[in-house]
């Protein structure tokens, strides 16, 4: 892993098109908001309505304004219809943080039922692979383009109870890296940012026992990860750990 702590310049993001999945909670809340907060149209995307229109409530009364998306990942068709629907309203696509994610419940490898293993999966790794298929047209629109792929460290770790989870990760992790190798001729910057432990509702279930205030919350990570969706980011071919 390589350590690139950045901070974001005001307004940084001042005219770029900017998707954020899993919108509606934890780090990517936390990333529409504050990338709105620079300058860039957000396009935040999650299953539930009125979570995103929490979110833009908040934002409003900051003075900017979001693109809601109301969007199941595992809904194939729906999944192919977004990069067509951002290209039909805007034309290009800038930047894509992708920081939607499923846990599952922590047990033994023998213990995973088959339907939770397939539900992760098409989650973590399938959705991801329809994703970048959809929004590759809008990327190839933009003269400045930007992926950041949101991981965790714990995918390599070999933790007990995680194997469903670790699985997916390092399967989406792949992915991620053969994607940055196919495109780099593009000048399309993608890159894989680990956060670190944060106050979320998946840390929250990974570790019930654990006081909300030993981490540092999404609100205090996102700023860190906005360099690396803007015109001028760095791409780095390890992952990037911002803890």
């Amino acid at each position: 892993m390589v350590s690139e702590p950045s901070v974001p310049a005001e307004g940084m993001l001042r005219d770029r098109i900017v998707l954020v999945t899993g919108a509606s909670r934890g780090l990517g809340r936390a990333v529409a908001a504050a990338a709105a907060r620079h300058g860039a149209q957000v396009i935040a995307t999650a299953r539930t309505r009125a979570d995103l229109e929490e979110l833009d409530d908040e934002v409003r009364s900051a003075g900017t304004a979001l693109t809601l998306l109301p969007l199941d990942l595992l809904k194939v068709e729906d999944v192919d219809r977004l990069g067509p629907s951002i290209f039909e309203r805007f034309g290009r696509l800038d930047a894509f943080c992708h920081c939607a994610a499923e846990l599952g419940v922590l047990t033994r490898v023998t213990d995973i039922a088959p339907k939770t293993l397939e539900r992760i999966f098409a989650l973590n790794v399938l959705a991801t692979q329809r994703l970048l298929r959809t929004l590759d047209p809008l990327f190839r629109a933009s003269s400045a383009p930007t992926v950041v792929a949101v991981t965790d460290g714990v995918a390599s770790r070999g933790s007990a109870y995680w194997g469903h989870y670790s699985a997916t990760k390092l399967a989406y992790e792949a992915l991620i890296r053969a994607y940055r190798a196919e495109t780099a001729f593009r000048g399309l910057k993608v890159n894989l940012i680990d956060p670190g432990p944060m106050a979320t509702r998946l840390r929250a279930q990974a570790y019930p026992g654990e006081a909300q205030d030993r981490q540092p919350s999404p609100e205090a990570v996102a700023p860190r990860l906005l360099p690396y969706l803007a015109t001028d980011c760095r791409q780095f071919d390890g992952i990037v750990a911002l803890h």
